[in-house]
């Protein structure tokens, strides 16, 4: 069924795009930062589905780290000796909220998250494209969040950046055999907010979305040549009115942290 690359694909929606495409027989190539952990993904990915899973280190906030991963994703299949597959599907999940106040916070943590969310993103989905392209087949899946339509800091503008660059793309993959889609769903049932240490005690149950329900919604889409992929009446009906809305009104909501 081909080779998927999965940034992020340690924790939350990256791990569980990993288990998803290996139970729809895809072959893998997992990249996070830690190796330890994606050694124990992998192997509990392979024993499980019986796919083929390369491990691939990468700290998406380190140019040569992202570097990396761009010559693996830069790789057509046909160079002589190079045994690895290309890759037929990129999952741009990997990022992080960043728990802080920008005026008085740490520059650097937001450089960072500028980074990892959207240099990497560029980079990653500019190699992958071009094999695909000249393969004539593949498609981009990169992660965003309802956040892209809130006035929500560093975090938000990254998320709409990433919403924007792909809308982009997809026009300019018409008629290529490569598609481009952007996930954009609201909170989700991870260990993202408690890593960032953030309270979200606030929000009520009906808010938030299991990550299978996440997931599987977003590879029927990317099946489908969606574009913009937004699960759950509920967000889709929240996305419409955050555009609908005066922009005083959207920042006057408050930040998405």
């Amino acid at each position: 069924m081909g080779t998927a690359l999965v940034t992020g694909a340690t924790a939350g929606l990256g791990l569980e795009f990993a288990w998803q495409l290996a139970t729809a027989r895809h072959d893998l190539v997992l990249v996070a930062r830690t190796t330890e952990r994606l050694e124990q993904v992998a192997g509990q990915i392979r024993a499980a589905a019986g796919v083929r899973v390369e491990v691939l280190p990468a700290d998406l906030a380190v140019p040569d780290d992202v570097a990396r991963v761009a010559e693996r994703l830069a790789v057509t299949g046909e160079e002589p000796g190079d045994e690895r597959n290309p890759v037929g599907l990129l999952v741009n999940n990997a990022g992080f909220a960043t728990a802080q106040r920008f005026v008085g916070g740490d520059v650097q943590v937001e450089l960072g998250a500028i980074d990892v969310m959207v240099r990497a993103v560029v980079e990653l989905t500019h190699a992958a494209a071009g094999q695909m392209t000249a393969r004539g087949r593949g498609a981009v899946l990169n992660v965003a969040s309802v956040a892209a339509l809130t006035a929500g800091g560093t975090y938000a503008a990254a998320k709409a950046y990433v919403r924007s660059f792909t809308e982009g793309l997809a026009v300019d993959l018409q008629g290529t055999g490569v598609t481009a889609t952007v996930l954009c769903p609201g909170f989700v049932r991870t260990e993202f907010h408690d890593r960032a240490e953030l309270d979200m005690t606030s929000v009520p149950a009906i808010g938030w979305l299991d990550a299978p329900y996440v997931v599987s919604q977003a590879l029927a889409d990317v099946r489908r040549g969606v574009v913009i992929s937004t699960p759950s009446l509920r967000y889709k009906a929240g996305s419409a009115l955050l555009r609908l809305l005066p922009r005083s009104a959207v920042r006057a909501i408050g930040h998405y942290r």
